[in-house]
C-alpha cells in the first residue's frame, strides 16, 4: 500500500507543481489604483491672472490705476486648496490583435472652470497598443508639445506654464520605435484646452476646420543603468487650422464667409540625468498657440471685402525658453527653474491696431515674461513635503504699431509663495 502511495506522488508532483507554476504565470488583469492627496497654500504679492480660484498661476495682472494714480492690482492674495488631488487607474488585459494592451483613467478635482471647483474632472483616459516596435495611442492625454521626459519638475501645477506648453486633447498617436530613436505622429482634437477666438474658449474653431492638429516628433533616448545615465534629446513640429466664424453680418446683411487662419510651432529639448542631478531644457517658436496656454493667438488682418464683410487673418508668433535643474536625492531634492517669453507680434502686419476688438487670444498685451522659481521638497515614506518661490515679471506693452509690438512698456512683478504636502498611495 505504501509503495502505491509512494508511486502516486510521485506521478502527480511534476503534475502539481507545472499547474502551479501556469497559474503563477498566468497574467493578473485588471485595474490598479494608485494617485495623491495634496494641498497646496499660496500667497501672492499682488492680484494675478490665474485658473480655479488663483490655483493656477498665469502671470502678474496688468496695472490697473485709480484716479489717484494707485495700483489696485497690488493688493496681496492668500487661499488654500486641495482640488489637485488625484485618482489614477492603470487598466490591463489579455492581447488584441498581436499586441499587449493597456490603458489609463484618471480624474481630479480640478474640474473645467471655477463655476465647477471640486467636481471630478477627466485628465487621461486612452488605450494603449504595443506591438514589439509600434504604439498606437487612442484617447484623451498630453499634447505632444508637453513632453512628458522633459518638463518642469516645479512644485507648482502650472508647471512653468506659460513658458511650457499645458493641454491635455484627445488624439490618435503613433510612436514608432528603431532602437534608440523614435517617430511619433499625432493627430488631435480639443476639449478642455481650447483655441480662442470671438466666442471665447472654444473646440468649435478647430472643428469647424476640419483637419485635426498634426504634429510629427522626433526623440532620441539613451541609458545606462549602473551608472546612472540618461539621455533625452528631441525636435518636434505642430500645424494647427482653426476656422474664426461661419459668417458675417454687415449692413447689407448675413453672409456666408470662407476664413481661416493656420499657425506653425516648432520645440526642440533635451533632459541630461546624472546620479547627482538632472538638466532639462527647452525651445518653442509657435504661432497661435493659445489653446496650449500661451501668450499667443491671432489678429484681424485686414478687410477683404466690405459687403460680407470677410476677414483675414494672421497669428501671433513668440518665442520661448526654459531650463530646470534638480537634484536626485531621494529623501531631499532642490531644483531651480528659470525661463523667459517673447511675443513677437503678428506674423504679418494688419491694416487696424485695435486691440481691444481685433485681437483674439490669450496675453498678447504682455511683451515678454520671466520666472524664476527655485524649490526644495522633503519625501519620508509615502509624504512629500514641498516648498517653492516663484518670481514672475510681465512686461505689459500699449501704443502698438501695425505689428503689434509697442512703444510704450510697463513691467510689474509678482513672488509667490508656496507650500504643499502630497500623500501618495
Amino acid at each position: 500500500m505504501m509503495k502505491k502511495i509512494l508511486l502516486l506522488i510521485t506521478v502527480l508532483c511534476p503534475a502539481l507543481t507545472a499547474m502551479a507554476q501556469d497559474k503563477e504565470e498566468e497574467p493578473k488583469f485588471g485595474i490598479s489604483f494608485s494617485g495623491f492627496v495634496k494641498n497646496d497654500v499660496f500667497y501672492d504679492t499682488r492680484q494675478t491672472v490665474t485658473a480655479r480660484e488663483g490655483h493656477f498661476l498665469l502671470w502678474p495682472s496688468a496695472e490697473s490705476l485709480d484716479i489717484n494714480g494707485v495700483d489696485i492690482n497690488a493688493q496681496p492674495n492668500l487661499n488654500m486648496l486641495a482640488v489637485q488631488s488625484r485618482l489614477s487607474g492603470k487598466i490591463t488585459g489579455p492581447d488584441a490583435f498581436g499586441a499587449k494592451t493597456s490603458g489609463l483613467l484618471e480624474g481630479d478635482f480640478f474640474a473645467q472652470a471655477n463655476d465647477n471647483i471640486n467636481l471630478l474632472r477627466l485628465r487621461h483616459a486612452f488605450v494603449k497598443l504595443n506591438w514589439k516596435s509600434t504604439e498606437f495611442l487612442a484617447g484623451q492625454t498630453w499634447n505632444p508639445l508637453f513632453v512628458t521626459g522633459c518638463f518642469p519638475g516645479t512644485v507648482s501645477f502650472n508647471t512653468g506654464t506659460p513658458l511650457q506648453s499645458f493641454a491635455r486633447n484627445p488624439q490618435l498617436r503613433i510612436t514608432q520605435s528603431f532602437g534608440k530613436l523614435k517617430i511619433i505622429a499625432a493627430m488631435l482634437a480639443q476639449r478642455d484646452f481650447a483655441s480662442r477666438g470671438q466666442a471665447g474658449a472654444s473646440s468649435d474653431y478647430l472643428r469647424n476646420a476640419g483637419i485635426p492638429d498634426m504634429h510629427l516628433q522626433l526623440q532620441f533616448a539613451t541609458a545606462n543603468e549602473e551608472s546612472g545615465f540618461s539621455y533625452l534629446a528631441g525636435a518636434g513640429i505642430a500645424y494647427k487650422k482653426i476656422v474664426p466664424r461661419l459668417s458675417s453680418t454687415t449692413a447689407s446683411g448675413t453672409f456666408v464667409v470662407d476664413e481661416g487662419v493656420s499657425g506653425l510651432t516648432f520645440i526642440a529639448y533635451q533632459n541630461l540625468s546624472l546620479k547627482p542631478f538632472t538638466v532639462k531644457l527647452q525651445y518653442r517658436y509657435g504661432e497661435n498657440i493659445a489653446d496650449v496656454l500661451a501668450i499667443s493667438g491671432f489678429a484681424v488682418m485686414q478687410v477683404n471685402d466690405a459687403l460680407t464683410g470677410q476677414q483675414s487673418y494672421t497669428p501671433f508668433t513668440s518665442h520661448t525658453v526654459w531650463g530646470d535643474i534638480q537634484t536626485n536625492g531621494k529623501k531631499l531634492q532642490v531644483g531651480f527653474f528659470g525661463g523667459m517669453l517673447l511675443n513677437t507680434g503678428t506674423k504679418d502686419p494688419v491694416e487696424i491696431v485695435d486691440m481691444a476688438a481685433g485681437t483674439y487670444g490669450l496675453g498678447q498685451n504682455i511683451v515678454s515674461l520671466l520666472r524664476m522659481s527655485p524649490r526644495v521638497v522633503w519625501n519620508s515614506g509615502k509624504v512629500r513635503l514641498a516648498l517653492e518661490m516663484e518670481y514672475t515679471m510681465a512686461v505689459y506693452g500699449s501704443d502698438y504699431d501695425n505689428f503689434y509690438l509697442p512703444a510704450t512698456l510697463t513691467p510689474v512683478a509678482n513672488l509667490r509663495g508656496l507650500f504643499s504636502t502630497y500623500y501618495f498611495f
